[in-house]
């Protein structure tokens, strides 16, 4: 949701920063490495019942990931192993904000949604993994009510007001169920009108012909040895009592 709404709208906002980052010469894979030790940081705060700390490092784990992109841009450092690192840091970002949520919920005897916290982190990691799947496929995968950015305000929103912790914790993952849904059926749609979608349906459909041929052959032989064999053993039968 977040990208089809206000990513353009954050980008420009985020462009005169990344600009007067590049004129100091700061490196995208910098700003990309210290969100990352940001919401690791945090993530551990968290764990230990540091909220208040793990809101303000969770803070500092977003902002460098907000201008790492835009830093890129301004720079025309943009590159595919940019590119890979910041999508290995989001993915590890988001395993080590789960993990501290689940373990402080666990720790303060709340298994119910500690295991819930945990079971967020597997649904962000499957919708992270139909976008990169269905990208290198050549299939659009964005959108979605729960992406990468709503479910960090929200769990951080929620790291900032905990008593409403578990209520957030229920959104990110009814939000999440959903957003898989909805990306499976978009991409699902995709392929299905896919040329070599199309092509393996054709040659499917040719293949069901050739076998009800094959079968209606074999059915039609299987009937031709039959009835043979019935004449044989009625003439068989009629010599036999001519014989007596």
């Amino acid at each position: 949701m977040f990208d089809g709404n206000f990513r353009m709208a954050v980008d420009k906002r985020t462009a005169p920063l990344g600009r007067l980052l590049a004129r100091f010469g700061v490196s995208p894979d910098l700003l990309t490495g210290i969100g990352l030790v940001g919401s690791i940081a945090a993530a551990v705060a968290i764990g230990y019942g540091e909220l208040v700390l793990g809101a303000v490092l969770l803070v500092l784990g977003i902002v460098p990931d907000l201008l790492d992109g835009p830093l890129a841009k301004a720079a025309q450092a943009s590159s595919k192993r940019g590119a890979f690192f910041d999508s290995f840091a989001d993915r590890v970002s988001d395993l080590a904000v789960f993990s501290g949520i689940g373990i402080y919920l666990l720790l303060k005897g709340d298994p119910t949604f500690g295991v819930l916290s945990f079971l967020g982190y597997g649904l962000a990691s499957l919708i992270s993994y139909q976008r990169a799947k269905a990208e290198s496929l050549g299939f659009n995968a964005k959108g979605g009510l729960m992406e990468r950015a709503e479910r960090v305000l929200l769990l951080l929103f929620g790291v900032i007001v905990p008593v409403l912790l578990q209520v957030v914790l229920v959104v990110v993952v009814a939000g999440s169920i959903l957003t898989v849904v909805q990306r499976f059926v978009k991409i699902w749609r995709q392929a299905s009108h896919h040329p070599d979608r199309l092509q393996a349906a054709s040659r499917m459909q040719n293949l069901r012909r050739a076998n009800r041929r094959r079968r209606s052959r074999a059915r039609s032989s299987l009937r031709g040895f039959l009835n043979a064999y019935d004449m044989r053993n009625f003439n068989g039968r009629k010599g036999g009592f001519r014989r007596r």
